[in-house]
């Protein structure tokens, strides 16, 4: 068992990617495997220093380690000596059509009723018509011959799996500048790197059938493939145009925790609920077969409520970095069970340690005067919230809802939160009492 993760640098890593990085990566732990991180980065007018900076970390943040890494950019050699075995045996050939030429024929096929498939004019090219063009100063790209047979495969998610490739146009493996293509440079990689089975998602199906035929061009068995149903939004749309607004830095940033959206991902798709287990733990039960054939549905909401799970369990030591500057353990506590997000905390460290404007309340005006003369004196602990209204309670006979509301919204502007039996001795005697006088003016 070998696997890869192979991304490539030209944008953030979002759930798409992470989910099929932390397929493979959870596949090779259970099997006890090496995982191999590969960086596809030959398109270099795309490929960015910095994404494939952010890759790592982005990996590393989510709990997935690798045990191999290269690029692709350092194996431009390897490339250039696999095409050379296959134009030697005739499976790659030279074409010099511009892209107009090429859609102007698959336009002529569809007006005739046939498949806009490359019609594979520049195999009857002679020496001398090739000579000629590239004395007018044109460079060939190459195509792959496919064998025009229908590839089939045992896929380990989605069943059995046939690509015709008579439907397929034959691909381009080498531009005309000399780089090569992913459906070629990844194909050379996994025979020279070992690696076992390939996990991606569905919309390479197509890809999988042209790439079989490559690795048998090359003298070379292919992998297993497992190929994942991709991701939809909770209404069942593509989820590809809202991805760049679901990357794992932006989620870091919103405080999501890389437990809750591991454990999310890990069982997006199968019949088993997600829990907030480790890595480790979610390794150890892993199994591709649980996946469903079907489209997945991405659910911010139900990666929200595991997120809140995980965090009303977090001790403070494993946030004391990521809260606010002099926010303490009293603080986490208080309010760690009432975070969807950790990026909240900051709003609740705000209201203990900040200034807050609360509305004004006419209409309970004189209620929260009363309030501020039974405002007991400190110091405060937790009694003081219980020991408080129940004066007040004795005081105005209120009870319930007409009892602790206008306080809450008085005292932190909000009209649900943390309890103020904890709260309220974070904020202290002197702030409590200005915001009651402010609601009550």
């Amino acid at each position: 068992m070998k696997v890869r993760f192979a991304p490539s640098p030209t944008g953030l890593l979002h759930v798409g990617n992470a989910r099929i990085a932390l397929a493979n990566y959870l596949l090779a732990r259970h099997h006890g495997g090496p995982f191999l991180l590969r960086f596809d980065d030959t398109d270099q007018e795309r490929s960015k220093a910095e994404y494939a900076s952010a890759i790592p970390l982005d990996l590393q943040w989510l709990g997935v380690e690798w045990d191999e890494t290269f690029h692709q950019l350092d194996r431009l050699a390897r490339y250039q000596a696999a095409a050379e075995r296959l134009k030697q045996s005739g499976r790659l050939y030279p074409c010099f059509e511009s892209e107009e030429e090429l859609h102007a024929k698959r336009q002529m096929r569809m007006k005739r009723g046939l498949p806009p498939v490359y019609d594979r004019a520049m195999l009857n090219l002679t020496p001398e018509q090739r000579q000629a063009a590239e004395a007018g100063g044109k460079r060939p790209y190459w195509r792959f011959l496919l064998s025009g047979s229908i590839v089939a495969w045992d896929d380990l998610v989605l069943g059995r799996r046939a690509v015709k490739l008579p439907t397929v146009s034959d691909p381009v493996l080498i531009r005309a500048d000399s780089t090569p293509l992913y459906t070629f440079t990844s194909v050379v990689d996994d025979i020279e790197t070992g690696i076992s089975h390939v996990v991606r998602g569905e919309d390479h199906v197509t890809n999988t059938g042209v790439q079989i035929d490559i690795f048998e061009a090359l003298g070379s068995p292919a992998p297993q493939f497992a190929h994942l149903p991709l991701l939809t939004d909770v209404e069942g749309g593509k989820l590809s145009k809202r991805l760049d607004s679901l990357s794992l830095r932006g989620l870091r940033h919103d405080g999501v925790e890389p437990s809750a959206l591991a454990a999310y991902l890990a069982r997006l798709g199968t019949s088993q609920d997600p829990e907030p287990l480790p890595l480790q733990a979610l390794a150890a039960d892993f199994d591709l077969s649980r996946f469903s054939h079907s489209s997945t549905r991405f659910d911010m909401r139900q990666l929200l409520a595991l997120n809140r799970r995980v965090l009303h369990e977090l001790p403070f030591g494993a946030v004391r970095d990521r809260l606010p500057p002099g926010a303490t353990e009293a603080f986490w506590l208080a309010v760690r069970g009432n975070l969807d997000l950790l990026s909240e905390a900051r709003h609740w460290w705000h209201v203990v340690s900040g200034t807050v404007m609360p509305p004004v309340m006419e209409a309970e005006r004189d209620y929260l005067r009363r309030a501020l003369e039974l405002l007991p004196p400190e110091p405060w602990g937790e009694q003081v919230w219980s020991d408080w209204t129940e004066a007040l309670k004795r005081e105005t006979r209120r009870k319930g809802r007409a009892l602790f509301q206008p306080l809450r919204l008085a005292l932190t502007g909000e009209e649900q939160g943390p309890e103020l039996r904890l709260l309220l001795p974070l904020m202290g005697r002197e702030r409590a009492a200005t915001r009651l006088q402010l609601a009550a003016s």
